[in-house]
């Protein structure tokens, strides 16, 4: 069994991951228990970057939305990638928009928690490489600014 400690916006988290077999683990989150089925990728094995497709107990199963295509940022453009496994909830910039480092770029669900995802460069929005909806792992390309 693995247990972790982290903050998320402030909140603390006591998780431990319990190995059942069959691609499932049990894990716990500040005591709370939940069986989750999951599915690997190709990248090398290891708990995060894995898709969790079924938790219990939970409302009935959802099918999970198609993964994000990993896309190639533009010469010259700095991306935003995803910081962990989520859902992408709101896209808050459009292709044109100034921002600047620190501005909310886009919302993410993970962990049944909203994280807002901040433009970590200053200048243009240049391409959005993810849709309201779709999945993404740790890494992939969110946005781009150049």
């Amino acid at each position: 069994m693995k247990s972790f400690k982290f903050n998320i916006d402030k909140a603390n988290y006591e998780v431990s991951v319990n190995e059942l077999g069959n691609n499932q683990v049990e894990v716990t989150v500040n005591g709370r228990a939940y069986t989750v089925e999951l599915e690997q990728t190709r990248k090398k094995p290891q708990v995060v970057h894995h898709v969790v497709h079924h938790v219990t107990p939970a409302a009935a199963p959802q099918a999970a939305a198609a993964s994000a295509p990993k896309a190639a940022p533009s010469a010259g453009g700095k991306v935003v990638t995803s910081p962990l496994p989520g859902s992408i909830t709101q896209i808050m910039v459009t292709p044109g928009q100034s921002v600047k480092q620190g501005d909310i770029l886009l919302v993410m669900e993970s962990m049944k928690m909203a994280n807002n995802i901040t433009s970590e460069f200053e200048g243009t929005v240049k391409t959005i490489f993810v849709q309201q909806g779709a999945s993404v792992m740790q890494g992939d390309n969110l946005v781009e600014i150049a």
